[in-house]
């Protein structure tokens, strides 16, 4: 499904007992999303089942961040992340998210399970400056080496702080 929505400035903040859930095949398509999660991303059911779970990225969020991801739950880790989400109005919306695989009864991977919750003001302002930074130096690398920029800045961030990927958002 091909979007052009235009990011706006509104923000849509999440109640302090809402859980949004959703389910993905192994590509990242939908097939399931609680009603939380139809409430704030503005689609339908009908418009949401089937489609990329990347429906809902920002532009302000590195694609870093969605390799870093990607990277764990495809090695069957769970994964931590604040994420900036964006409705089908152009409003947006924080979440921390964790994200994990799921399995069958082999073990072979089926899909991606994910609970989002209303994240901390403290974590949202922390990654709002670094996601910002990590944006520029995709820019600056250009598309073929955005990620490869963004993810390396991350890591230097990381290090000077001491802290692992995990511990930092588990930390803010």
């Amino acid at each position: 499904m091909k979007r052009d929505i235009t990011p706006t400035s509104v923000e849509k903040v999440m109640r302090e007992d809402d859980f949004i859930v959703s389910m993905t095949d192994t590509k990242g398509r939908i097939t399931y999303g609680n009603r939380i999660f139809i409430e704030f991303s503005g689609y339908t059911e009908a418009e949401l089942l089937g489609t990329q779970h990347n429906i809902i990225r920002h532009p302000d969020m590195p694609r870093a961040v969605f390799k870093l991801l990607w990277d764990k739950i495809s090695k069957r880790e769970e994964c931590f992340a604040y994420v900036k989400n964006m409705s089908k109005d152009g409003s947006f919306y924080w979440v921390f998210t964790n994200v994990t695989p799921t399995f069958d009864s082999s073990g072979n991977i089926t899909g991606y399970f994910s609970v989002r919750r209303k994240p901390k003001e403290s974590g949202v302002k922390t990654v709002t400056e670094v996601y910002r930074l990590m944006l520029a130096a995709e820019k600056a690398a250009g598309s073929a080496g955005a990620i490869a920029a963004s993810t390396n800045l991350l890591v230097n961030i990381l290090n000077e702080k001491g802290l692992s990927y995990d511990e930092l958002v588990l930390a803010i």
